[in-house]
């Protein structure tokens, strides 16, 4: 699963490359590329609770392969729209809104199958590999893009992302999956508020939640405007997105390494704030750095910085959800995760980059992550004390 995930990763890795690039390199507006984003974001934030509800009613591979075949064909579109030289903004934006959909099934889906795989000891270490796995892909995906951009075309990089997909699908048909969920006659509405009851009652949960959704929003939007500080900033081309983005690729690496060596520690929830007060700060400094090799370091910190805190905070959620509730739960965290990335694009591209500029934008996103951990730290405590 580790392998077909990664291969899976790399393919869409280097289609993202080629499609954020040749989206703002058509308009020349960031709001395109904070649209294209919040496309591809937006029917996880409408869908994932009923794609939790699926996850705890339905075999977890079957609706992962649905996942993948929806995302393969979107991908195999792309491809044929710019081999006839017939793509337009337009139908860029519609697919990542059709590959969102296909995530929006996987994901709950991805997260509940994932500690059924490994004992109940190792769910850290498992989901600090499987960070891994994702922020290797991060490093070697932009690889092979910029090669195949700059070689081949755009065509190639959306056709590779196309057949990436057939190495997750063979790992879904080979693996064992231990749990399968029971069937039930409760209708979708009772079973999501159980999902929420059980957030609700369960001690930091609601706190963990709500901490996950402000990270992404002001923390994960540096590397989605990358093409911006690239153009702006350093006044240079797609080899120096490629550098920036293998920079951050390998920070991750490089955090879920020390999450994954580390193993279970005590008091997660205080290292994670930790983490994402030094996450915010490395965010600041690059958003401010005017040097290449400067932002190139900072990007590295923050990646680590980034994939620690995650991590952990991930962990803490899957240690106390049972089997039963998994898909639910993690529906619900999954969607305050990701749910802040599109929001916070969009608000980037369409409202404080026209306004401020690019890099006071995001220094102001960073400076607000210390403060939102500061808080957390201090003040409300429910995180820091798990």
């Amino acid at each position: 699963m580790w392998l077909g995930a990664c291969t899976s990763q790399v393919g869409t890795f280097v289609q993202q490359f080629a499609q954020s690039w040749l989206v703002y390199d058509m308009t020349k507006k960031p709001i395109y590329l904070g649209l294209d984003l919040f496309l591809g974001q937006l029917p996880i934030m409408a869908f994932s609770l009923v794609g939790g509800v699926f996850a705890d009613r339905f075999d977890r591979r079957k609706l992962l392969l649905t996942s993948q075949y929806i995302q393969m064909t979107c991908a195999f579109i792309l491809t044929t729209l710019f081999y006839t030289h017939t793509v337009q903004v337009w139908h860029i934006l519609t697919l990542s809104f059709f590959v969102g959909c296909g995530q929006s099934i996987g994901g709950p889906a991805y997260s509940a199958l994932l500690p059924s795989l490994v004992k109940l000891e190792d769910i850290q270490n498992a989901i600090a590999m499987n960070s891994i796995q994702f922020n290797l892909a991060r490093i070697v995906g932009p690889t092979l893009g910029g090669f195949a951009y700059t070689a081949l075309g755009a065509t190639w990089c959306f056709f590779l992302n196309g057949v990436s997909f057939i190495a997750v699908i063979i790992s879904l048909y080979m693996i064992h999956v231990k749990y399968v969920p029971s069937k039930t006659s409760a209708n979708i509405w009772t079973s999501m508020k159980e999902g929420f009851q059980f957030i609700r009652h369960r001690e930091g949960m609601s706190a963990l939640v709500v901490l996950a959704f402000l990270m992404t929003l002001l923390g994960f939007s540096i590397v989605g405007f990358l093409p911006v500080f690239v153009q702006q900033v350093f006044q240079q081309g797609p080899k120096t997105y490629q550098l920036l983005l293998i920079c951050s690729g390998a920070g991750s690496v490089t955090g879920g390494l020390i999450v994954a060596w580390l193993g279970n520690l005590k008091h997660q929830g205080r290292i994670a704030l930790l983490t994402m007060t030094a996450l915010g700060g490395m965010i600041t400094a690059f958003a401010l750095s005017k040097w290449l090799p400067l932002s190139c370091a900072m990007l590295f910190t923050a990646g680590m910085a980034t994939m620690g805190s995650a991590s952990m905070l991930l962990t803490t959620v899957q240690l106390v959800v049972s089997d039963e509730m998994r898909g639910r739960v993690m529906s619900v965290y999954n969607l305050a995760f990701r749910g802040g990335m599109p929001i916070g694009n969009l608000l980037m591209g369409s409202l404080l980059i026209p306004l401020f500029g690019i890099a006071p934008a995001v220094a102001g996103a960073g400076s607000a992550l210390v403060a939102l951990a500061l808080f957390f730290l201090t003040v409300q405590r429910r995180v820091a004390a798990l």
